[in-house]
């Protein structure tokens, strides 16, 4: 029995060092995914910014109707964007992210809160929000996908 219990322990312990490397790649790829989502909105590159949304995100934005969720969330998000900046006659918008405050991966989901600003020009002046930025991912086969996105204003 006690060898059982030496050969039970052993194996717990090598499969849980076999996990630890698995969660800090998933950790380090959910982050990755992110970062480029970041960088396609800032590149104005619509196409791969909506094709990185999972088909039933949740987006939350400062700005009417402040919530979109369902099948075309992102792009609906998106459009409502563009009509936002319309309005405010906002131009050269970057988003910037700092180092992440929280990163938590479970199985294939992922939950990362970062710090971020966004800076623009509304007529003509720049402004520049800080906000904390919570996004939710599933990872499906071996990709990360946005499954949520909150924008809290700081």
């Amino acid at each position: 029995m006690r060898n059982l219990i030496s050969a039970l322990a052993v194996a717990a312990t090598t499969a849980s060092l076999a996990a630890a490397p698995a969660i800090a790649s998933d950790k380090s790829d959910a982050l990755a995914t992110v970062t480029k989502w970041t960088s396609d909105f800032n590149k104005g590159d619509t196409k791969a910014f909506l094709a990185a949304c999972a088909p039933n995100a949740v987006i939350m934005d400062a700005f009417a109707p402040f919530v979109w969720q369902g099948p075309n969330a992102c792009s609906t998000w998106s459009d409502a964007n563009d009509a936002e900046n319309k309005r405010l006659e906002a131009t050269g918008g970057v988003l910037t992210t700092g180092k992440p405050l929280h990163v938590r991966v479970t199985g294939d989901h992922a939950f990362i809160v970062l710090p971020a600003k966004f800076a623009d020009t509304e007529k003509g002046k720049p402004v520049t929000q800080s906000a904390t930025w919570t996004v939710t991912l599933q990872k499906v086969g071996t990709a990360w996908s946005i499954t949520g996105s909150s924008w809290g204003l700081r």
